[in-house]
């Protein structure tokens, strides 16, 4: 199946933390969305490659997606070379994206950069005759979503609306991330602590959100970051909502 925006990210779990709320968006818009996980996270401290893939599923129906697909590129050590570029090819022919969500160019985590690159790369590649098999297809644009690590973004989406849609999915990782009102003692199932099974990580997420979602003017919002600038037909469409 095609899709229109295709969000990919090194582990599961970093689409749904970093770009959930713009996916639930753009499916209530109408947009067939997917997602591709480059890894199982099969080196995560928590949970097994098996258990992380059920939670994905849950994840992507939650949100609406139209697909989802899993390579197995290396969880820990994120393969970048001509085979992984293939593997990533492939899934952008047969998917068809315009818009592709990727890992942010630098991050905490070795395998978000590795990612980022990887990502950008197979999309150039994607639409050389030449490189692979398959029809050729280059999508439009590629957006990075904030990780870890901050950067100045190019825009950020208004996710109010789809708040609670993200939380759900959020919610379907269960060994991975910090229950939804659960209290400081509580845990995710099954595994020792993490930085991301701590309440701290929630309240991030939702603190970030809240941050540049009151730069823009509205409750919560998700940061983005383009390599090239962005061209707008109404430049009145930038002001904050609050200004309009």
């Amino acid at each position: 199946m095609n899709v229109d925006v295709l969000a990919i990210g090194a582990h599961p779990d970093d689409v749904e933390i970093c770009c959930g709320g713009a996916l639930a968006r753009l499916v209530a818009a109408g947009r067939r969305v997917g997602i591709l996980h480059l890894t199982c996270g099969e080196a995560g401290t928590r949970g097994t490659a098996e258990r992380r893939r059920g939670e994905a599923e849950r994840a992507a129906q939650i949100l609406g997606a139209a697909t989802l697909d899993i390579l197995d590129l290396g969880d820990g050590a994120l393969r970048t070379g001509p085979a992984e570029e293939e593997a990533v090819i492939e899934v952008l022919r047969r998917r068809r994206p315009e818009l592709v969500f990727a890992p942010t160019p630098t991050d905490r985590h070795p395998d978000h950069g590795r990612a980022h690159r990887l990502v950008v790369d197979a999309c150039f590649y994607a639409g050389l005759a030449r490189r692979g098999a398959g029809a050729p297809h280059r999508p439009a644009a590629v957006f990075a979503y904030m990780q870890h690590d901050l950067f100045e973004p190019s825009f950020v989406v208004d996710v109010t609306a789809v708040w609670e849609i993200k939380m759900r999915a959020l919610d379907a990782y269960e060994s991975q991330i910090h229950p939804a009102g659960g209290g400081a003692d509580a845990e995710p199932a099954a595994g020792p602590p993490t930085k991301i099974s701590s309440p701290q990580t929630r309240r991030m997420i939702e603190g970030r959100a809240r941050h540049y979602g009151n730069i823009a003017g509205v409750e919560f919002a998700e940061p983005f970051w383009s390599r090239t600038p962005l061209a707008v037909d109404d430049p009145w469409e930038l002001l904050p909502r609050g200004l309009r």
